[in-house]
Formats: C-alpha cells, sequence, structure tokens
C-alpha cells in the first residue's frame, strides 16, 4: 500500500459540497467512483476540508491509499479520464505513510470573489457574487485589519455549527480590487462553518456604508451571530490553497 496525494479543482456549483451524503452528488463521491473503477479496490478519500454546496476549490488537498500498481507519472490522466469535466486532478504525488490531508494542515486560503460591474459579467456568473452598487474598497480593508489575528470568531459562524472551540487566528485578510473584480484573500490556520462567506457580507456592508469598519471590534466582543453582516453567497466562494 502507498499513500498517495492530489491537488484537485472543481467547479462546486453542480455538486452538494465535497463531502459524500446520501443520495447527493458530491465531489468526494465522484472521485471515490472515479478511484473505484480505476483500481477495483473501495477507496475512501480524505479531504483537507469540507466545502459546501456551490463553493469551489482551485487547491483542495486530498489523500487515500492504494496498491495500485498504476506508475505515479501516469495517475494523474488516469483520474481525470474518469472524472467529470466540473472535477481536475492538478497534480499527484507519493506522500509519507502518516501524512493526513486534513491534520497536518498548516495554513488555508480561501478567496471571495465579486463582480462589481454595473451590469453582471455572464462569463462569470458561477464564480462571483454580482454587487452593481459601487464599494468604498479602502472602508473595507480598514474593517478586515480588525479580523487579523487570533480572535473567538463566534460571531463569523454558522450559529448550526457543533464546534465548540471558535478560537481561529487570522495570518492575512486582504480586500483588492482589479477593474471591475473586488477579491476577499483570508488566509488562516482554519475556518468554521460559513465564517469566510460571512466576514465577507460584513465586509461588503461596511463598503456600502451600512457599517463603520471601527464596529468591527465589537461584532467581534459580542460573539453573537446575530452581531455580524449576511452571509455571502456561497458561488463566489473558491478554496485557493492549503499549506503544510
Amino acid at each position: 500500500m502507498k499513500r498517495l496525494k492530489c491537488t484537485v479543482a472543481y467547479d462546486g456549483t453542480d455538486y452538494s459540497g465535497f463531502q459524500v451524503q446520501p443520495d447527493q452528488v458530491t465531489v468526494q463521491g465522484e472521485i471515490e467512483a472515479a478511484l473505484n473503477r480505476i483500481t477495483g479496490e473501495s477507496i475512501q478519500i480524505t479531504g483537507s476540508g469540507r466545502t459546501d454546496a456551490g463553493v469551489h476549490a482551485r487547491g483542495q488537498v486530498i489523500h487515500f491509499d492504494t496498491s495500485s500498481q498504476i506508475p505515479l507519472d501516469k495517475w494523474r490522466f488516469v483520474l481525470d479520464n474518469q472524472l467529470p469535466d466540473a472535477i481536475v486532478v492538478r497534480s499527484v504525488e507519493e506522500a509519507a505513510p502518516d501524512f493526513h490531508a486534513r491534520f497536518d494542515v498548516k495554513q488555508k486560503e480561501y478567496r471571495y470573489c465579486i463582480d462589481n460591474a454595473p451590469v453582471p459579467d455572464v462569463f462569470c456568473h458561477r464564480y462571483a457574487d454580482h454587487i452593481r452598487f459601487p464599494l468604498d474598497v479602502e472602508q473595507m480593508r480598514l474593517a478586515a485589519g480588525h479580523l487579523i489575528g487570533e480572535h473567538d470568531f463566534t460571531s463569523f459562524c454558522s450559529a448550526k455549527t457543533f464546534v465548540e472551540d471558535k478560537v481561529r487566528r487570522l495570518f492575512d485578510l486582504r480586500v483588492e480590487r482589479e477593474g471591475e473584480r473586488i477579491w476577499v484573500i483570508c488566509r488562516g490556520n482554519g475556518f468554521l462553518y460559513n465564517m469566510v462567506r460571512i466576514i465577507v457580507g460584513t465586509l461588503v456592508e461596511v463598503g456600502q456604508g451600512k457599517r463603520h469598519p471601527d464596529e468591527l471590534p465589537g461584532i467581534l466582543a459580542a460573539r453573537d451571530r446575530e452581531a455580524a453582516g449576511k452571509t455571502a453567497p456561497a458561488k463566489g466562494l473558491t478554496m485557493w490553497e492549503v499549506l503544510y
């Protein structure tokens, strides 16, 4: 048996998230079905994290164990041949036997894309949330600065989560404009359920003038989901990179 580590990209629009769910089409389910067809083995993959329905990935990392004799340099091509067009294996490498795609993660980066044009771009509507009203990026940047560091992010976590420890560290939270696109780039040691999308929704309200940047410390201190902004739509979010 050997352990393989893969970097996977996918368009999450038509999937019910990454994790296998009964009677649902998921990214994990598609990859495991492809592996089972290729190897004849009953293989379960482990991902670096779970993405929700409609969320995309550029750098999701998975691992799995196999006794297959397929040469390492052929794995990517064999897998891509068996996967739907919306899922692509970007790289495959052999990992140490004790490598774990989830537990060994040091940092993750998510990026959220906002289409801030007056008229939506039809060619990016699956990957960006369209907001036609102008956003004040400088005010959004000032607000984002209050969230960098280690905090209890209860206010920025879905009330549906069962996780008790809601302390996380954000190493970087940037708001960048590229023409009519606005990117919210969030890098941390881990993320709570809907955390990035709630952060984005709150920053958007700052950009619209509905909140002041200096409200952010109070929102953190409240430890109350109702204190923060709306949850931004899933389609604008991409798991960008995982670092080990």
